[in-house]
């Protein structure tokens, strides 16, 4: 009772650090915004005047465009009545050449009476034309002039928006109101992120996809078999012998004291087919020790000084057995000189709970070999056997605190038992649910950097990528 008001009261503290220090940013806004509050009347005189400019330039802008217009008009009707001019003043020409001291006696009198009417006209058109030539360069030069008058009026317009923009642009207000505009949005979903993602997240992942993990088939990934593999006891030491012709490959942390006439020599990477998965489970410049007496043991003993919250367990698997493992848990293996290590990897990308549990390779160890695993607290083999009416047995565990089991069982994730566990992070949101017969091991207590409390975003990601990998 008192560790979950502890952890209550841990959380309530959190949010309400953070709480405040949203608010006092908003405090320290809100001071800005008094502070800046006696420009706010000239900013709004500003900005009224800037919409006032800029409705003016507008429209001096469009007179000025519709006088362009007039004016190509204007130009235009000159110069069709200057062409007037000249073709009038060619035909008069022609006319007057027309007329000379002969034609008075050839043509009749009728004849020349007509040319003379012609050449009236022609004159009045050359004049009429000429007229109104000049009229139209008249009021172009006037509304020329008025242009001028309207492009001055439009510069001072312009001059007087841009400095009142550059004034605005240098207030403190403006900055606010720019900043406010460019990132408030985002502002305001990261406070709802914060206060209320985590809990929308953890809701549609439990009662959204975890059920779809439960309704899954199980997996299984061989027969029933008669026997199992043997797991020792856990300690915090272990002592083991050394058959004759055997080869131990163990982490160098996990190494507390071995025999002088083992031969050793450094294993870079536990099995060669697998760097990948080695370097990740950070099994990788390993001890190499074999033992080259024909007959008698050496004695090799191992611990860890890092972490006394480790304990270790020999798991023994005999030949035609098989154990399927997650490798962060593997500290060493001993294997027969004549016996390489085998290592099969099953893909599963085809069942419904690989995708939902973002699960998606296992690791089998086959024998004959034997396997130092280590755990929180220690190890325990769980053994299950069908009960006595008959029913196969069934039993659920904290998934983060599996390491391995026999390929005969069958398993599949079932959700939390409850909602507010794995809210507050107490339990991952899928344990493994493992039925028929066979042995499975797990850790005493689900490790520190595996469960839901584990420190940092990146410690999750990095968790969570070693699932996806089987690891």
């Amino acid at each position: 009772m008192y560790e979950l008001i502890y952890r209550l009261g841990t959380w309530l503290l959190q949010k309400l650090a953070v709480g405040f220090l949203i608010a006092a940013v908003g405090l320290g806004a809100l001071g800005l915004w008094l502070f800046v509050r006696e420009e706010i009347g000239s900013e709004r005189k500003r900005e009224e005047r800037l919409i006032e400019l800029e409705a003016r330039r507008e429209m001096l802008a469009a007179e000025i465009a519709r006088m362009d217009g007039r004016l190509e008009e204007l130009r235009a009707e000159a110069a069709r009545q200057k062409l007037r001019a000249e073709q009038a003043a060619r035909l008069a020409e022609q006319l007057r050449a027309l007329e000379s001291w002969w034609r008075r006696w050839v043509v009749d009198r009728e004849e020349r009476r007509r040319q003379t009417d012609r050449l009236a006209r022609a004159e009045a058109d050359r004049m009429e034309a000429e007229a109104r030539e000049a009229q139209q360069w008249r009021l172009a030069n006037q509304l020329t002039n008025q242009q001028a008058e309207l492009l001055g009026d439009l510069e001072r317009t312009e001059a007087e928006r841009q400095a009142l923009s550059e004034t605005g642009e240098q207030g403190v207000l403006f900055h606010l109101r720019a900043a406010w505009s460019l990132a408030g949005g985002y502002v305001i979903l990261a406070l709802a992120g914060y206060f209320f993602g985590p809990t929308v997240l953890k809701v549609f992942l439990y009662f959204c996809v975890a059920p779809l993990a439960g309704r899954a088939r199980a997996i299984q990934l061989a027969e029933n078999r008669i026997s199992v593999p043997t797991v020792g006891v856990s300690r915090v030491s272990i002592d083991i012998g050394l058959r004759p012709g055997e080869i131990l490959r163990v982490k160098e942390r996990f190494l507390q004291a071995s025999d002088e006439e083992l031969a050793r020599r450094t294993r870079f990477v536990l099995d060669w087919r697998i760097p990948f998965t080695s370097v990740a489970c950070g099994l990788i410049e390993m001890i190499e020790m074999r033992n080259t007496h024909p007959v008698e043991e050496r004695r090799v003993t191992f611990s860890n000084n890092e972490d006394p919250n480790l304990e270790m367990a020999m798991v023994d698997i005999p030949i035609g057995l098989s154990l399927i493992l997650r490798p962060s848990f593997l500290a060493g293996v001993i294997i027969a000189e004549e016996e390489p290590l085998r290592i099969e990897r099953h893909w599963i990308f085809h069942r419904l709970q690989s995708w939902v549990t973002l699960h998606f390779r296992y690791f089998e160890f086959h024998g004959p070999c034997r396997l130092l695993v280590v755990g929180s607290r220690g190890v325990r083999g769980e053994i299950m056997t069908l009960r006595e009416s008959g029913e196969t047995h069934a039993r659920r565990a904290n998934q983060e605190a599996t390491i391995g089991f026999t390929p005969d069982l069958s398993c599949r994730p079932v959700r939390a038992e409850t909602f507010w566990s794995y809210y507050r992070n107490m339990n991952p949101l899928f344990d493994d649910l493992f039925r028929g017969e066979g042995l499975f091991l797990m850790q005493e207590t689900a490790s520190a950097d595996r469960v839901g409390s584990a420190s940092g975003f990146w410690s999750r990601l990095w968790n969570g990528v070693l699932k996806v990998f089987g690891l």
